[in-house]
């Protein structure tokens, strides 16, 4: 694996934007953003990003350089955060992705010989070597629902669960469920029905979700165990 990638180009505005940020948190600077911590920081954090994922949906060029530069903003805050704690810095977490990266891109930054016995090809192809790379960094988790953010909005656990349980073998996602929605023109607004009807009905649509999958969760787990159990069968015979 390559140890050393070129030299990167100079990012002047980026040092400068550090430099802002220091100033204000430092002695005599902003008085809030000094009070700040990592966990007061989350509602703006999660904010943020909402209104990132807007501007790229909806917005133009000039709101998406605003809201990806609020959503930067917080990394240089929670970074600079952690470096009076002594904790770590953003050149830390800029390294730590770094390796991650490089790490987890054999097919790119690997040896010739080692790009030509990976063969790959298409974006599934890379994809199952990140699983299999995540797999050999992280031995222990022991499930595939390990590591999944459970504050995740419903719908977006939903997505993420469903392909979790495709994966171990327990449905097959690329069946259509009991109702066919083909496009997002139909699925918007069959959505948009069933959460009027919840609430006709006094009922939280997002609650209800989460309860069904919470059991989802419970029979990807269950699953698991008998395939593993089964594995064990199989291995003593």
């Amino acid at each position: 694996m390559t140890d050393a990638l070129d030299p990167a180009a100079p990012h002047p505005r980026l040092d400068e934007l550090i430099a802002v940020l220091e100033r204000l948190r430092a002695p005599g600077g902003c008085a809030w953003d000094r009070e700040q911590t990592h966990e007061s920081l989350v509602q703006y954090l999660v904010e943020e990003t909402y209104e990132l994922v807007d501007a790229i949906e909806t917005g133009n060029r000039d709101e998406l350089i605003e809201e990806l530069g609020d959503v930067l903003y917080q990394v240089v805050f929670h970074s600079d955060i952690a470096a009076e704690a002594g904790l770590f810095t953003l050149e830390d977490v800029a390294a730590h992705m770094t390796q991650k990266m490089i790490g987890r891109h054999p097919h790119v930054f690997g040896d010739t010989t080692e790009q030509a016995a990976m063969n790959i090809q298409t974006a599934d192809d890379v994809m199952a070597v990140w699983d299999d790379l995540k797999k050999t960094e992280k031995p222990h988790r022991t499930s595939v629902l390990d590591g999944i953010p459970q504050r995740m909005p419903a719908l977006a656990l939903a997505d993420k669960l469903l392909g979790r349980a495709h994966k171990v073998g327990l449905i097959d996602a690329t069946l259509p469920g009991a109702v066919n929605v083909t496009n997002e023109d139909e699925l918007g607004p069959l959505l948009l029905a069933i959460v009027a009807s919840a609430k006709a009905n006094g009922l939280d649509s997002e609650r209800a979700l989460r309860t069904a999958l919470r059991g989802l969760q419970g029979e990807i787990r269950e699953y698991e165990i008998e395939q593993a159990g089964d594995a064990g069968v199989i291995g003593a015979g």
